[in-house]
């Protein structure tokens, strides 16, 4: 997309698999890209994959996302984070 010498970055850990085509599209729409996306095994630190396995059961999705203005950055973490905490209480509310 872009050469990335002088990028800003961002780093996600553990992203909601479910939320992550939508996490995808953000990036993308918002002048940024993904340099680097791995699966990280919940219970053995020395599993990480750069694919998809076959099972994603027990692992995380980890990403780092660069853009050359850092408000592009805070603005995709800013949306993210209002998913999940909207999802999360629309979540308590059916608990209720």
């Amino acid at each position: 997309m872009f050469n990335c010498n002088r990028c800003n970055r961002l780093e996600m850990k553990n992203v909601n698999q479910n939320l992550l085509p939508w996490l995808e599209d953000i990036i993308e729409e918002n002048n940024s890209q993904i340099e680097r996306k791995e699966w990280k095994s919940k219970y053995n630190s020395y599993v990480v994959y750069d694919y998809e396995p076959f099972c994603t059961e027990g692992f995380e999705i980890n990403l780092v996302i660069s853009a050359r203005e850092n408000a592009f950055l805070d603005f995709i973490k800013y949306l993210y984070d209002e998913k999940v905490s909207t999802i999360e209480y629309l979540n308590n509310c059916i608990m209720m």
